[in-house]
């Protein structure tokens, strides 16, 4: 895919690194994204066997991108990790893993050299490791001629740890068959191409960084900034500086673009399609976005074991279903609504469980054959725990998780039609709602709410404007007003440590 990205657009800027300072970024063409690539994939080939898993454990660094390509060009497994990581969620992922080499930066935000030093005595099976700083020399170890290995579509490209909204993460197994097409697809659907510029603050361990953004920008001759770490005042000036046409974040860090203080001195008129997913996109955000910033905006739904993308919505969709769907299956993919206990298709409009079958999806998680049994049945679906509906044209809309489902007195109770109500509170920001046990019916709603900048919220008033807008039974009867919200690394709300905590609280 970059042999032919290089071929066609040579002079083409390809990767432009997106740090704080302007007069100090780095840029590559296409040509020399390739030349870099396969300089490091030679180095690899020096050190490591074809299907030998490598770990890669920094902030958005050009040098990962490059690292990305030069993997799977030496026939690697690059095992993605989390810089936020603590010794002991290290620790798991090298050893899950069986990574047999790591490149990591020594510190960002954490002592991380320090952190390796510390739990590499029970990593037997890792013999190799390179620091970034120490890059220039990695490259020049490469041999002039060296003979690189055949990559096969469906060999494993990457391993991406889930994000851990519900506990512990698994190693899901992605092919370059599915990452690549995938990419493909969404990059088409927004609609790069030569000389697009996107700014791409999403973490590079996440398939919507290394997946849609690395791979997506390349097969369509784009211009790919990834942010180093998200900042909202980085972010802002980089779609500046840049000229950007096309920004991928998660709602959170829009939300944080939109109501910084710098936006306003921000000649943001380059822009003209924005992209969300990871976490439920409220409406009204949608539509915000694109009142504030005249863009077009495009909802994507997936999960990370399906490389990852399953549905989208398209820039020539109406307004109403741009804001209010998760749009339709893409291109070579099945989707199917199941009934939970069954496993059968339910009626369009119908609730059911989200499943998805084709080209895009993980082999299975590393070295879990029950997870993964449990996750792909015998017919090739895979069953994304998520509940959803799909109308008669082929458009889905997500309630919830059915984990995430609350049933009180027997009534079942989907948070999102709660959290969508709320959020279009003119006071609420963001908002949570989970459920928490309870004597009397067995569970009841708590709602956790952070409040728009300069704006006071009480529990008394949206309680009120919860029971204009909902049945009784589905208003929350406890409040919970946060400055801040645990989040996964992409950006998701942990419901599940809002839920421990306020459980913990009522015991």
């Amino acid at each position: 895919m970059l042999r032919e990205a290089a071929a066609a657009f040579p002079d083409t800027v390809a990767l432009v690194e997106g740090s704080a300072e302007p007069a100090a970024r780095r840029r590559w063409t296409y040509v020399e994204l390739l030349r870099d690539a396969e300089r490091a994939a030679a180095a690899l080939a020096q050190r490591f066997a074809p299907g030998e898993r490598v770990a890669v454990w920094a902030p958005n660094l050009p040098e990962w991108v490059v690292l990305e390509f030069a993997l799977g060009l030496a026939g690697l497994t690059l095992v993605t990790v989390n810089p936020a990581y603590r010794p002991a969620e290290l620790r798991y992922v090298l050893d899950q893993s069986g990574a047999a080499g790591i490149f990591l930066v020594p510190e960002f935000r954490s002592p991380m050299a320090a952190y390796l030093e510390e739990v590499r005595g029970d990593l037997p099976a890792l013999r190799e490791v390179v620091l970034f700083p120490e890059w220039e020399q990695f490259l020049a170890s490469a041999p002039v001629h060296v003979v690189l290995p055949e990559v096969r579509p469906d060999d494993i490209a990457q391993i991406q740890y889930t994000s851990g909204t519900t506990g512990f993460p698994k190693g899901a197994e992605l092919h370059h068959r599915g990452l690549t097409n995938n990419a493909r697809f969404y990059g088409g659907l927004i609609g790069l191409q030569r000389g697009s510029v996107l700014v791409n603050p999403m973490p590079l361990f996440h398939t919507a960084g290394c997946g849609m953004g690395v791979l997506g920008a390349v097969q369509h001759g784009a211009t790919h900034v990834p942010v180093v770490a998200f900042d909202p005042a980085l972010v802002l000036e980089l779609v500046e500086s840049e000229s950007a046409d096309f920004l991928g974040a998660v709602p959170t860090m829009l939300i944080a673009m939109l109501d910084h203080p710098s936006r306003a001195a921000r000649d943001l008129s380059s822009l003209r399609v924005t992209v969300s997913g990871g976490s439920p996109v409220p409406a009204e955000l949608v539509r915000r976005v694109e009142a504030e910033l005249g863009v077009t905006f495009t909802i994507v739904f997936g999960t990370t074991e399906c490389s990852p993308l399953v549905t989208q919505t398209r820039l020539d969709d109406e307004p109403d279903v741009r804001a209010e769907t998760l749009g339709r299956p893409l291109p070579q993919t099945e989707v199917k609504i199941a009934d939970p206990g069954t496993g059968e298709p339910v009626a369009p409009g119908q609730l059911g469980e989200l499943c998805a079958r084709g080209y895009n999806v993980m082999h299975g998680y590393h070295r879990d054959d029950a997870a993964t049994a449990a996750a792909i049945d015998a017919d090739g679906w895979y069953h994304t725990g998520d509940l959803a509906s799909m109308d008669a044209r082929g458009y889905l809309r997500i309630e919830g998780r059915l984990k995430d489902m609350i049933i009180r007195g027997g009534e079942n109770i989907y948070p999102k039609e709660i959290e969508d109500a709320l959020f279009d509170h003119p006071a609420v920001a963001e908002v949570a709602v989970v459920g928490i046990p309870d004597e009397t019916w067995g569970e009841v709603v708590a709602a956790f709410v952070r409040a728009a900048p300069g704006a006071t919220v009480t529990a008394d008033d949206l309680r009120a404007w919860c029971r204009d807008r909902l049945a009784a039974y589905k208003t929350p009867v406890r409040w919970e007003v946060v400055d801040a919200f645990p989040l996964t690394p992409s950006g998701k709300i942990q419901k599940f440590v809002l839920r421990e905590q306020l459980t913990a609280s009522v015991q």
